[in-house]
C-alpha cells in the first residue's frame, strides 16, 4: 500500500495548479489530505472517480478553513468522521479509514502561530487526540497517522533550530509532545529510512524560503509499531508544488 499525505493548502487550488494530474501520474493507493477548504459539494470529483478514487471528507464548520480528506482506490471497510466530540470536531481535523488489516487516519494538528491562546488551544488538542489514538491502537495496532502535524521534531527538522526555538512548532513542549507520541508506539515512518538532514515539508511563502530549501519538517507518515515489518520505504517530494507543503508518503507491504 502506498500512501501519500498532503496539505494542500486549499483542494481547490491545488487542482487549478495541477494536483489531479500529478496525483494520477503518482498513482498512490491512499491520499490523506489536510487544510482543503471546502466542502465535497463543492469539489467536481468526476475526474478523480474516473482514476478509481473514493473520497471521504470531513470539512471544518467555517467555511473555507481547515478539513481534511481521503481518497482511496481501496473501498474501507469503515469510516470514521471526526472524534466524535464537539468540542474538537468544529474544525474538521481528522477522518480515518479502516481497511481488513490497516487503518490509515489524515489529521490536521492545529497551529499555535496566531497568539498565545491558539497554542494553549493546540496543547490541550493534542492531549486529547494522543488519548483517542491510544484508544484506537489498543483494538486496531495497525494504524497509520498521516497528517500535518504542526511540529518539528528535532533540530536535524528545521532549517534554524536556533531561530526558531521560541517559534510555535519548535517549542520544547510541542516537541516533547511529539517524542512522547513516538514512544507510545510509533515509527517516524521517514526517518526510519532516511537519516540526513535539510529534509523539509514546509516553506514560508515569505523570503523565498523554498527556492533557498530554508524550511520545517512538520508532516508525517508515523506507523505504529506492529507495522515496522510491512515498512518498505518513505519519502518526501519537495518538487511537487501545488502548496507552501509538499507531499510526503510511506510504503507498505
Amino acid at each position: 500500500m502506498d500512501i501519500v499525505s498532503y496539505n494542500v493548502n486549499g483542494i481547490r487550488a491545488a487542482i487549478g495548479k495541477g494536483l489531479l494530474n500529478w496525483m494520477e501520474s503518482r498513482k498512490a493507493d491512499v491520499y490523506c489530505f489536510q487544510e482543503t477548504k471546502a466542502e465535497k459539494s463543492q469539489v467536481d470529483l468526476s475526474s478523480f472517480e474516473l482514476f478509481g478514487y473514493n473520497s471521504y471528507w470531513f470539512s471544518a464548520q467555517k467555511k473555507g478553513y481547515s478539513g481534511v480528506a481521503i481518497f482511496t482506490k481501496h473501498k474501507p471497510k469503515n469510516v470514521a468522521y471526526g472524534f466524535g466530540n464537539d468540542d474538537y470536531d468544529e474544525e474538521g481535523r481528522i477522518v480515518q479509514v479502516d481497511f481488513d488489516d490497516v487503518s490509515v487516519i489524515s489529521v490536521y494538528i492545529p497551529s499555535g502561530t496566531t497568539g498565545d491562546a491558539r497554542q494553549g488551544y493546540k496543547m490541550q488538542w493534542l492531549d486529547f487526540f494522543n488519548a483517542h489514538i491510544n484508544k484506537i491502537t489498543q483494538h486496531q495496532p495497525n494504524l497509520v497517522v498521516c497528517g500535518d502535524y504542526n511540529i518539528c521534531h528535532q533540530p536535524i527538522d528545521i532549517h534554524d533550530p536556533v531561530g526558531n526555538k521560541n517559534s510555535s512548532g519548535f517549542l520544547p513542549e510541542e516537541r516533547d509532545w511529539l517524542s512522547r507520541f513516538i514512544d507510545g508506539g510509533f515509527i517516524d515512518s521517514f526517518r526510519h529510512f532516511n537519516k540526513t538532514p535539510h529534509q523539509y515539508s514546509w516553506w514560508t511563502y515569505r523570503a523565498n524560503a523554498r527556492a533557498n530549501n530554508k524550511g520545517w519538517r512538520i508532516d508525517y507518515c508515523m506507523a505504529f509499531s506492529t507495522l515496522e515489518h510491512r515498512l518498505l520505504d518513505a519519502g518526501i517530494h519537495p518538487d511537487v508544488m501545488h502548496s507552501d507543503h509538499c507531499p510526503v508518503w510511506v510504503k507498505l507491504k
